[in-house]
């Protein structure tokens, strides 16, 4: 089959595992397994992984930190608030992968006019390096009244997310983006966060 079009996995994002250890809640990095099947099995090499999660997406960051190919986007609560306490403005990748990454750290109460101030900044850093494919790790515990985070998104920062990179995929990707579940700790969240997600996604081609 053609590697074209979107795909949505609502049970899915498990960004905190390391390549060798389980972390967060998750017990393996199905996030970092698809980057490396893009790129063994499909020949895709430049990936754009972008994480709305209200927790730094670390395992990808650190397991693709030196990688000059893995285009990083994260905004996320600010690690001094939040576990995993990482994912700090200055941390940019390192090595080859330097400059590759950006972490946006988001203040405790954020809500959609910062989201969406920090999300021109994520926009514009993918568009500048024109991916091959680009993933969406979603997850709705960044919504407002979520028991465990601080963010207070509305869906609309979800559905504005999902619907530029359905723009930057048909710009760059042939259309190829992936949108993965995330965290969530509110059933009302997720179903109105991925929902909207959805949406975007079952319209970006008309």
């Amino acid at each position: 089959m053609p590697l074209t079009g979107w795909w949505r996995v609502p049970i899915a994002g498990l960004h905190h595992a390391r390549r060798d250890s389980a972390a967060g809640f998750c017990v393996f990095n199905d996030c970092g397994v698809a980057i490396e099947t893009l790129r063994a099995v499909h020949g895709l090499h430049r990936v754009a992984y972008v994480d709305i999660d209200a927790h730094h997406g670390d395992g990808v960051f650190y397991a693709f930190e030196d990688d000059p190919e893995l285009v990083f986007a994260d905004l996320h609560e600010d690690g001094r608030y939040l576990y995993p306490g990482t994912g700090g403005a200055e941390e940019t990748g390192s090595g080859a992968g330097q400059g590759m990454k950006l972490n946006l750290p988001m203040d405790m109460q954020a809500g959609d006019e910062a989201f969406f101030a920090a999300w021109d900044r994520a926009e514009a850093f993918v568009d500048a390096h024109a991916p091959e494919f680009i993933l969406l790790q979603c997850g709705a515990d960044s919504i407002a009244g979520d028991p465990i985070t601080h963010l207070q998104y509305t869906p609309a920062a979800h559905a504005h997310a999902a619907r530029r990179l359905c723009t930057l995929a048909d710009r760059h990707c042939q259309g190829r983006l992936l949108a993965l579940g995330g965290g969530g700790y509110n059933r009302d969240n997720l179903a109105r966060a991925w929902t909207a997600v959805l949406a975007e996604l079952a319209g970006a081609g008309q």
